[in-house]
């Protein structure tokens, strides 16, 4: 009867600490979230994965190319193309896009192929803490920091983090960086079509170039879907009144 008891007590320790450990855990990513609404992440675990990698490899720089700015270095048709290309709902979901899932998997259920619905919130989860990969833990993981992220931080700032962290080419991380390499330029002095182009190449930045003929068949429909990508913190295009005859 003792052993019974002293069994039982043990379990419910077990239990306890496996409780905690979980719950420590699920609340690990919240002061760093919190610290990312006012400082930017200088580094981030894609950036190190790749580090890591190159250092291999034996491929040079080992550091990436990451110049961070503020979202006045940043050209506003940057911010309305990368919206138009990754994530036009950006603005009515809740880090978790469920029309797009649902839309990826009726094109799966008619034969197509599973194209992934990963929201911005989600790809900055990806970023900061994780690693790239498509198992099901890890989105699942994802999925859970961008609530954090949609819950702590406001969509601009989500905005901003994505466009200083996102990959973009070999070796370059955010829009600056993107700029410079592709373009010569700073990412505030892009022009429309050289915004449509950068963020055509965002699903294989290592592979694409925004010169190239994927880029150049991308960028001719995200110049079309700009105009209504616009983010919430910038006026309405204005519309013309028809003339009464």
């Amino acid at each position: 009867m003792a052993k019974t008891a002293r069994n039982r007590t043990g379990w419910r320790r077990i239990v306890r600490l496996a409780l905690l450990s979980v719950g420590g855990l699920m609340l690990l990513p919240v002061p760093f979230i919190l610290l990312f609404a006012v400082v930017q992440p200088p580094v981030t675990s894609v950036m190190l994965q790749r580090v890591v990698a190159r250092t291999v490899n034996g491929d040079r720089p080992i550091w990436p190319q990451h110049i961070t700015v503020s979202r006045a270095g940043l050209s506003p048709l940057l911010r309305r193309a990368v919206l138009a290309s990754e994530d036009d709902r950006f603005y009515l979901h809740f880090g978790i896009d469920a029309v797009e899932i649902q839309n990826a998997l009726e094109r799966r259920r008619r034969g197509g192929k599973l194209r992934g619905a990963s929201t911005l919130t989600q790809q900055v989860a990806k970023n900061l803490f994780l690693w790239n990969g498509r198992s099901f833990v890890r989105k699942g993981i994802e999925a859970y920091i961008a609530l954090l992220l949609e819950l702590l931080l406001s969509k601009e700032r989500i905005l901003d983090l994505y466009l200083n962290l996102a990959e973009w080419g070999p070796n370059a991380f955010g829009a600056e960086a993107a700029a410079r390499v592709h373009y010569g330029k700073s990412a505030a002095r892009l022009t429309r079509d050289e915004a449509a182009r950068l963020a055509a190449i965002l699903p294989a930045p290592r592979r694409w170039s925004p010169k190239g003929a994927i880029a150049t068949r991308r960028a001719a429909t995200i110049l079309g879907r700009m105009q209504y990508a616009a983010p919430t913190s910038e006026p309405p295009a204005p519309t013309r009144k028809r003339r009464r005859r």
